[in-house]
């Protein structure tokens, strides 16, 4: 659906040059739920905003459906923009016209008949669940409102794709859960692309089916999200799950504090119900002290973490290991 080649984007000032983007490659599926994660100043708002070329590249391809957009005129462009949605953090709405003029703006830039539009509109409102609010002004919304409404315009032209550039970082958790489910369902009764874009773990954690780690202008992992759960491979994903608040936590102990080895065992799905600690124990002559766990609730799966402290000797210890291994569970030593 949407494949990113070698793309980079330089902005300059008086005296220097800023690389935002470095060579980036991305494939994103059609009907998927993409996130791309970063710190503040990591380039995924530039990366976003590219997309649908709001900022142009200064090199690389970017084709969506098999078609290069970095070589459209301003008249292809329109025509693209038709079917790429967009909401953003602060919303973006107008403030003088109601919510029910702010959706409809889309199809009045289109001429469609005002029979028309207001079918679409109501349609719209019933939708995001706002149908008593038509004739408010954003100031009179709260801040999922004002999203909903966003929501409900990004979908006016019947996008393929939509966009989400912060979308939910100005919301309180409860209102970012009910947004994160309007957009899920949005995908599956429409079959909408959406690329999220997001600091927050726990948004990639509830939504997303792969995610993107950006760092610095350059992608430094790309994997499912069951996957980077189970096994991050960079110091960045390690630290944006670790601050996760799990559905059961504990605090962990540093492994410098005890004389045996310490290892994190990553599970998911199945292996989360099997005892398989329970029966290492049993069959190797080892001790085992717990000194952490966690449970993340992932959209079609849960991925555990524990931390164990293993003491006995070496050979005892590296065939308990290896048990765990042949039983799928990943395990690093720390």
């Amino acid at each position: 659906m949407i494949k990113i080649e070698n793309l980079s984007k330089t902005f300059y000032d008086e005296n220097n040059a800023i690389k935002a983007l470095k060579n980036i490659n991305l494939q994103i599926n059609e009907g998927e739920i993409f996130g791309i994660i970063g710190l503040s100043g990591a380039g995924k708002s530039t990366l976003i905003r590219c997309i649908n070329r709001l900022e142009e590249p200064t090199e690389g391809k970017i084709f969506i459906q098999g078609e290069d957009i970095t070589a459209y005129d301003k008249e292809d462009l329109r025509k693209l923009r038709k079917n790429i949605g967009m909401i953003f953090q602060h919303f973006n709405l107008f403030l003088q016209k109601t919510v029910y003029k702010n959706i409809a703006f889309p199809l009045e830039l289109e001429g469609l008949p005002k029979e028309e539009i207001e079918k679409r509109v109501d349609t719209l409102l019933d939708y995001v669940d706002l149908k008593d609010k038509k004739y408010a002004y954003p100031a009179q919304l709260s801040g999922g409102q004002k999203q909903r409404v966003a929501i409900a315009r990004a979908l006016a032209n019947n996008p393929k794709i939509l966009l989400s550039d912060e979308g939910t970082s100005a919301l309180d958790p409860k209102t970012t859960k009910s947004i994160l489910d309007l957009l899920r369902r949005t995908r599956d009764e429409f079959g909408l692309t959406i690329v999220l874009i997001t600091h927050q773990m726990e948004v990639i954690k509830d939504i997303c089916d792969r995610v993107a780690i950006i760092e610095n202008g350059e992608i430094i992992e790309l994997n499912t999200v069951e996957e980077l759960f189970k096994n991050p491979k960079t110091k960045t994903a390690h630290e944006f799950i670790s601050r996760i608040k799990s559905d059961i936590t504990e605090e962990i102990i540093e492994p410098v504090d005890f004389s045996g080895t310490v290892v994190r065992l990553s599970y998911s799905g199945e292996n989360a119900k099997k005892p398989i600690v329970s029966k290492m124990v049993k069959q190797f002559d080892i001790e085992v002290n717990i000194l952490s766990g966690d449970i993340n609730r992932l959209i079609k799966t849960n991925v555990g973490h524990l931390i164990l402290e293993l003491e006995g000797k070496d050979e005892e210890i590296n065939k308990a290991i290896k048990y765990l291994k042949d039983n799928n569970v990943h395990v690093e030593v720390m």
